[in-house]
């Protein structure tokens, strides 16, 4: 099973998965594809994401069964942890620790 997420990427990037993917809601694309066709789709994406972001997860044999990739700008960025792949967030822009929380 293969699961990806766009946001703000050119409608002919979007196209583009439709030929191998299903779009189940707006930019919201899932398939059962070879480890061949996901490399091909990954690639696709890092060629025309733009200024858009995208989060790519799939089924894989490991402890969590899954695993995933992430592609342009976001405050989720994949950390992992003890051979397990996890979600951090960053700090909002213009965030100052020091004046949110003086203590």
């Amino acid at each position: 099973m293969l699961v990806i997420v766009l946001e703000n990427v050119p409608p002919r990037l979007r196209g583009r998965l439709g030929l191998w993917l299903v779009e189940v809601r707006a930019g919201v694309y899932v398939g059962d594809v070879s480890r061949r066709v996901r490399y091909m789709i990954w690639h696709n994406l890092e060629e025309g994401v733009e200024d858009g972001n995208t989060v790519m997860a799939w089924t894989s044999n490991n402890e969590s069964g899954f695993d995933f990739m992430t592609l342009g700008t976001n405050r989720r960025i994949p950390v992992e942890m003890d051979g397990i792949k996890l979600v951090s967030f960053l700090p909002p822009e213009g965030f100052d620790k020091e004046e949110e929380y003086p203590f």
